[in-house]
């Protein structure tokens, strides 16, 4: 993993926590603290649905479009507000004017999703990451579908399919990864040029 990699959490909002996702709050909270201890920057995205959106239109689904179901997790919101930005977005992607700009800002290479659900919002933005020439994981044990663990499974065989098998990671892996700087990495962070 580059070290100009960034942790983007998605959607961890009241009205997509369930069942099925409520345990993934005190997991990605310690993602999030960890990958913070290890300086590397945070964002959160925050869906907006809206009315005659796509959503209304074409899925008959009405949710998210006020508050507390569009709030990000209370046990989250510490971390929002220590986050680079909280990027709000009318679709599933991460992939908003902002975030663009943003990512070209901060020359980010690597992006790491995390959060809900698995098969949508973190499934199109690692395959819009993919297309649009950054390098995407996904940490397969601080993401859930709020339809449950069958679905969950399902986005990470598509996302396999999508970005390559060698992307998806679990927390420790994506962390370890870090850890370990290439020579090329370390030879750039200290100011000292690679030898031709």
């Amino acid at each position: 993993m580059d070290s100009n990699a960034a942790l983007i959490v998605v959607d961890m909002q009241n009205g997509f926590l369930n069942h099925h996702t409520q345990h993934l709050v005190a997991k990605v909270a310690d993602l999030i603290d960890r990958w913070s201890a290890a300086g590397r920057p945070v964002v959160f995205t925050r869906y907006l649905n809206y009315p005659g959106s796509p959503f209304e239109r074409l899925i008959h689904w009405t949710r998210l479009q006020s508050s507390p179901e569009t709030d990000i997790a209370p046990d989250l919101l510490p971390h929002a507000e220590q986050a680079v930005a909280v990027i709000d977005k009318p679709a599933y992607s991460w992939f908003t004017p902002q975030a663009v700009s943003l990512a070209a800002e901060e020359r980010w290479s690597d992006l790491v999703f995390c959060g809900v659900a698995t098969e949508s919002c973190v499934l199109k933005s690692a395959a819009d990451a993919f297309e649009r020439g950054f390098t995407p994981w996904i940490v397969t044990d601080a993401c859930a579908s709020d339809a449950g663990p069958e679905i969950h499974d399902a986005g990470l065989r598509i996302a396999r399919r999508f970005i390559g098998s060698d992307q998806l990671v679990t927390s420790d892996q994506a962390l370890a990864r870090l850890a370990t700087p290439t020579t090329e990495q370390e030879m750039e962070r200290s100011g000292h040029p690679l030898p031709q």
